[in-house]
């Protein structure tokens, strides 16, 4: 039977990592680290107990986290690709890397209470258009793969919203960060299998 790695919004066979590893040299994979990860739960109580002040600390959490996720992920899509373009093997197109969101200022914002929706929304629509990159990406490399897609439906979130008067959004929040949380617990799986896939090809040689 042949193993599978959810990654995201996918899941990749084994097998077409193993081909891939036989084409790519043995070094360790610059964003192998575990990503971030924030409890909404804990924060959401601790927002109760502190009259809105720990608020602001997890929405720059948050933010802070896709910064620097989306950027290792640009930095290991980038080591992937000119490696093989060096080994004059298959050419790749590297997914469009999003723009960094200042942290900082979003998180003062916030205190307008509009830019909460307006945050609320682009983390939710980074997402998607990251997930959408990557499968692309992934499917240059693993065009085998069996595709399972992670659900994230922005316009129920919306009219939830407008239909609560604005309080849905902290459903759409409790949404946003679980479903951060669950890309992230994915890729890291792919990362550690790649690196063992590394290291194993080196012993071998």
């Amino acid at each position: 039977m042949e193993e599978l790695i959810k990654f995201g919004c996918s899941t990749i066979i084994s097998n077409d990592l193993n081909r891939l590893m036989r084409n790519m040299e043995t070094q360790k994979i610059t964003s192998l680290e575990k990503d971030q990860k924030i409890w909404f739960s804990m924060w959401f109580l601790g927002t109760i107990v502190t009259f809105g002040v720990v608020f602001f600390p997890m929405i720059y959490r948050l933010i802070n986290n896709r910064n620097n996720y989306f950027k290792k992920e640009e930095a290991l899509n980038k080591q992937i690709t000119q490696h093989l373009q060096n080994q004059n093997e298959i050419s790749l197109k590297t997914n469009k890397p999003l723009q960094k969101m200042n942290a900082k200022i979003w998180t003062v914002s916030i205190i307008l209470i509009i830019p909460l929706f307006i945050l609320t929304y682009l983390l939710t629509k980074d997402l998607v258009l990251h997930e959408n990159e990557q499968d692309k990406f992934l499917t240059q490399l693993f065009p085998e793969r069996i595709f399972m897609t992670q659900t994230i439906h922005i316009k129920t979130y919306i009219i939830i919203t407008i239909l609560t008067l604005g309080f849905g959004v902290i459903y759409w929040l409790y949404k946003v960060v679980n479903q951060y949380n669950a890309h992230y617990t994915a890729h890291l799986q792919v990362e550690k299998k790649i690196s063992s896939l590394m290291e194993e090809q080196k012993i071998d040689k």
